[in-house]
């Protein structure tokens, strides 16, 4: 029974979108870092193992941030009243051209690690900057933090300033360095980051299309994310039929190059079709949209097409890395689209939320994200002790209100069946 453990609380998982499981003051057993199953009482035959007994604590998933850029966490929180493309003029450039100095990167990913540490989240794709040191450097940090995920070298040869800038050559090159070097991490893993098409030029695009089919690494990137972007797309790309086919006309848009594709707000039907062959996954971040005054993405259309969909923090687009306030915001999202655009397609719901920040995000990294046997466990412990109330409340209300009150901090923390605190 060696690597065998259990742990004791109230979990609460969603095996399917919109569905909640709850097992109250139960026992999950953990088998060389994947789950066993879920007890009343433990069986005989795990007589004797180890058991982490939460007391009447909430027990979660690990929620997963599928879109996030490492390199603007000092600036979260400013900016808010500008829209996208004035923003990253403003704010993002600016503060990325700073992580070409060693030690102001030190400094900047240390505080953006140990907040993701703390956080309820476990798994991530995240964005750092153009500059290869500094992204090996928070890749180092992450994997030593003990978590799991995903962060690109970012790539930009044109429309950006020349802080902020490489020939295609150079980025390439570095590139392709970058994901030779990334192979001493086991748990951070490369993927491939073209910042967006404003910023790489078709040569660029190529490129990388070579080098993933060379290195077998995931892409991410944006997807129509704003009115103004999409249209300088069309502008760049003539004879594509939407934003998508730029990406995709250079094998980075799913099928044998798994994909995440942030926001989607304006993708059209065509557009969407497409990410649905190929498996693409759309990285939800609502309060991101409402702050660049992107717009409200149908993440109810999402879901009745059977896409793949999590949700993202995006900071510093979003400024709270809680992935429990991208939750709440893409409800509250949902709601005025239902009330102001279209009113068939209703708001989303907690349990449908929670889905999403689990196991719909979780589905990218494999088997992640639930509480099923066979799951990799990573999990979440939560005390709700701190948020009194007089009015008795079902489990399930017990969960809306930590995701709703609480500042999404657990008090303990596992990822792959490893407590990290």
């Amino acid at each position: 029974m060696q690597n065998t453990f259990a742990l004791r609380g109230n979990l609460v998982y969603t095996p399917a979108c919109g569905e909640l499981a709850l097992h109250p003051h139960s026992y999950l057993v953990c088998e060389n870092g994947a789950l066993a199953g879920i007890f009343d009482t433990l069986p005989a035959r795990y007589a004797g193992i180890p058991v982490e007994d939460h007391g009447d604590k909430l027990i979660l998933p690990g929620l997963v941030d599928l879109h996030a850029h490492a390199g603007q966490f000092a600036y979260r929180g400013l900016g808010m009243d500008l829209e996208l493309l004035d923003w990253l003029e403003q704010n993002a450039f600016p503060e990325e051209s700073k992580f070409a100095d060693p030690h102001y990167a030190e400094a900047a990913y240390r505080l953006f690690a140990d907040a993701l540490t703390r956080s309820a989240t476990t798994r991530f794709c995240l964005f750092a900057t153009l500059h290869r040191p500094a992204t090996l450097r928070l890749m180092a940090l992450l994997e030593a933090a003990g978590l799991r995920g995903f962060v690109g070298k970012v790539n930009m040869d044109r429309n950006s300033p020349d802080t902020l800038r490489e020939t295609t050559a150079e980025s390439l090159a570095e590139t392709c360095r970058w994901l030779e070097e990334s192979a001493d991490f086991a748990h951070v893993r490369p993927m491939l980051t073209p910042r967006f098409i404003p910023s790489c030029t078709d040569e660029m695009m190529a490129g990388l299309g070579r080098l993933q089919r060379e290195f077998g690494a995931p892409m991410q990137s944006h997807l129509s994310e704003n009115l103004s972007e999409i249209a300088w797309v069309a502008e760049l790309c003539p004879g594509t039929r939407f934003y998508g086919e730029a990406y995709a006309r250079h094998g980075l848009f799913g099928g044998a190059c798994p994909t995440v594709m942030a926001h989607c707000v304006w993708s059209g039907e065509e557009e969407r079709a497409l990410m649905k062959e190929n498996g693409v996954f759309i990285a939800h971040c609502p309060q991101s949209n409402m702050n660049v005054s992107s717009g409200i993405a149908p993440v109810r259309q999402f879901l009745r097409e059977g896409q793949h969909v999590g949700l993202g923090s995006d900071v510093a687009g979003g400024a709270h890395l809680s992935i429990f306030r991208a939750m709440t915001d893409a409800i509250q999202a949902s709601k005025l689209r239902w009330r102001l655009v279209d009113q068939d397609l209703p708001a989303l719901t907690m349990p449908e939320a929670l889905y999403m920040a689990t196991k719909g995000g979780g589905a990218f990294f494999g088997k992640v994200g639930s509480f099923e046997p066979g799951y990799e466990l990573d999990a979440v412990v939560l005390d709700d002790a701190a948020l009194p109330t007089t009015r008795p409340c079902t489990l399930a209300e017990r969960v809306e209100r930590v995701v709703y009150l609480s500042d999404g901090q657990p008090c303990a923390k596992y990822v792959a069946g490893r407590r990290l605190f």
